[in-house]
């Protein structure tokens, strides 16, 4: 595990207190939490960036042609 020096303004480091007092964690526990979910994010975004540029219209259009031409279930219908 790494150690990071980190410099926050009054009103993140209070909050960050004061919801790691609420949820009874450590503030690192929120910060180590708040960093993976925007990592995770944006991690995310790069990865679908990356498989639609693999897409291909062509390819798509294929793949729907083999669907079956029946009318949905009365569940599935939009009124």
């Amino acid at each position: 595990m790494s150690t990071v020096s980190l410099r926050l303004p009054s009103s993140l480091h209070k909050g960050v207190k004061q919801l790691a007092e609420r949820e009874g964690v450590s503030m690192n526990q929120i910060i180590a939490t708040a960093v993976a979910e925007k990592l995770s994010a944006l991690m995310t975004e790069d990865y679908l960036a990356e498989r639609a540029a693999r897409g291909s219209r062509e390819r798509f259009e294929a793949v729907l042609r083999k669907v079956p031409k029946v009318a949905p279930e009365p569940r599935d219908r939009l009124d």
